[in-house]
């Protein structure tokens, strides 16, 4: 594992970049994440999280994550073991963070097949440039890849291109008052573009950016850093019951002493008062996670109207109506190896094979081992047919409590 050399120091003056790249934050201390979005600001759309299951959540959700940083105290290591042997998530890059860097922290960090460690700090090295070779690395995989299944297939033929126009397009023309309804609605409700678009992988490997309806807001990380300067959280605004306050809540202070005592960061504290706080932080974090989704993005994300425009998708070829699931690339790159690879044969699509296969044998869940089995069999197999077998079986599937 290479170890960055460069030395960007927290505090001096920020560079100026081009590129946003997006960073999933992971720290358990709301005010280490405010000092790092606020220095990478010109560089990274940072998303904080305070635990690793809210993470796993984002992730299963397909949160378009460029790289995971995550702090070890924070629960950064379970993650990352998590992570690397996860079929889905396995190759997204990793950044471990550690309070001080030390030998044995970098032999943890390459044991662990992390893709990087700095110190909390991000003053032994550059952070950004090493986030810049992950993309490249990702780019490189995915060229070889088009190569290595460009000459088993990958090609849509006529009568499903025909399909998807005749189907799409219909549709497309019924909902376009409610398309310009929903962008008009998205440009009234906050600033930013109609469209939000993340990067996944199709058929013969090839990449495009799949069109949602965006529900966030743009300035969501700005508007937190503002909200935090005037939240009880911050310094200037903490509650009355301090710490700093022999470690007493009101009712012990009154009694001269206090009857259940903590020790907690090197100090003692009232277990009363050590509550009170970790509640009121509690619903600062809670609070503050509401300006990144917009009023209406949140209609649009419950009713699943935000993925309409991916109708878009279809009619420029970027997929079919039916197909196989199109991958970020973080979890395509797991799919490179000779006995994986053939799934990307088949065009990407809305609906596929592993959806309506769950439903029929009345599955729970479906392991990723046996979603790619399917799909590699519908990429062998797929025809006029089976598609019409799959979109018929989608409809029942669609008004089942689970998502599929």
């Amino acid at each position: 594992m290479e170890m960055a050399s460069e030395i960007p120091v927290m505090g001096a003056e920020t560079k100026s970049y081009t590129a946003h790249f997006r960073v999933m934050y992971l720290h358990s201390d709301f005010e280490h994440y405010l000092k790092f979005s606020e220095h990478f600001a010109a560089a990274l759309q940072v998303e904080y999280f305070s635990s690793k299951e809210s993470v796993l959540a984002a992730l299963q959700e397909n949160f378009p994550a460029d790289v995971i940083i995550a702090h070890v105290n924070s629960g950064g290591t379970e993650l990352l073991d998590f992570i690397r042997s996860s079929a889905g998530f396995g190759n997204i890059p990793y950044v471990l963070m550690v309070d001080k860097l030390s030998e044995d922290a970098i032999a943890t960090a390459r044991a662990k097949h992390a893709d990087d460690i700095f110190s909390v700090n991000f003053d032994d090295g550059d952070l950004i440039t090493r986030i810049k070779y992950f993309k490249k690395r990702q780019w490189y995989v995915a060229n070889k890849a088009h190569q290595k299944i460009g000459t088993q297939g990958g090609h849509t033929p006529a009568w499903k291109r025909a399909i998807d126009i005749a189907t799409t397009g219909t549709a497309v023309l019924l909902l376009l008052p409610v398309f310009l309804l929903i962008a008009i609605l998205i440009k009234l409700d906050s600033k930013g573009p109609v469209f939000y678009k993340s990067k996944r992988v199709g058929s013969g490997y090839k990449i495009f950016d799949l069109y949602k309806f965006r529900t966030m807001r743009t300035d969501a990380d700005q508007l937190i850093r503002k909200m935090a300067a005037l939240s009880m959280y911050n310094k200037t605004t903490e509650p009355v019951e301090k710490i700093e306050n022999g470690g007493l809540c009101d009712e012990c202070r009154a009694g001269g002493q206090c009857k259940s005592l903590l020790f907690h960061d090197g100090k003692e504290i009232c277990e009363k008062l050590y509550h009170f706080q970790k509640e009121q932080k509690a619903a600062f974090m809670k609070f503050q996670n509401d300006p990144r989704i917009t009023r209406l993005g949140q209609f649009l994300r419950n009713s699943s109207i935000d993925e309409l425009p991916q109708l878009i998708n279809i009619l420029k070829g970027d997929m079919s109506l039916v197909g196989n699931r199109p991958l970020p690339l973080y979890e395509a790159e797991k799919m490179t190896t000779d006995d994986k690879i053939f799934r990307f044969a088949a065009p990407a699509g809305l609906t596929g094979l592993w959806q309506v296969t769950k439903r029929g044998k009345g599955k729970a869940d479906m392991s990723e081992e046996e979603r790619t089995q399917l799909d590699i069999t519908y990429a062998k197999e797929f025809s006029f047919k089976m598609d019409m077998h799959i979109i018929l079986k989608t409809f029942p599937a669609l008004l089942q409590s689970e998502n599929v």
